[in-house]
């Protein structure tokens, strides 16, 4: 439910609902979310407000948008295991944009930089790998 009198803005409030449906598996992978207009209509809000909740979910990496089609709950990507060997050391931050054309990631999604012994680095998309040690 919108609450038009609360202190959490509207898109904000919108994104949890749709967050929760996500989270849920009331909206599972690769379906739609319902189309701009319908959300508008449905929660009576105007449908900036909508893309406003859009674009957070995208930038949280939950949802792709594909026009003209419309806005889809993200696939999960197959995760490799990356073994780590002694003196690595890993971190995490959001991609260069050649970085997220490289490894073809969605937006909000970060990736982990592995710094070897030896200086040298190798980055990999957060969402596609588990990291385990030997």
């Amino acid at each position: 439910m919108i609450d038009h009198s609360a202190d959490r803005a509207v898109f904000r409030q919108l994104a949890d609902l749709l967050r929760g449906q996500i989270e849920s598996g009331e909206l599972g992978p690769g379906e739609a979310l319902p189309s701009e207009l319908r959300l508008a209509q449905d929660y009576s809000i105007s449908r900036t407000t909508v893309r406003q909740a859009i674009g957070q979910l995208r930038t949280e990496g939950l949802v792709t948008v594909d026009r003209p089609r419309g806005t889809f709950v993200r696939i999960p990507e197959p995760v490799q295991l990356l073994q780590l060997t002694r003196g690595d050391k890993v971190s995490a931050r959001m991609p260069t944009d050649v970085e997220r054309r490289r490894h073809k990631l969605a937006e909000g999604v970060p990736v982990l930089v592995i710094t070897a012994p030896d200086g040298s680095e190798k980055v990999h998309p957060a969402d596609r790998v588990q990291l385990t040690r030997p």
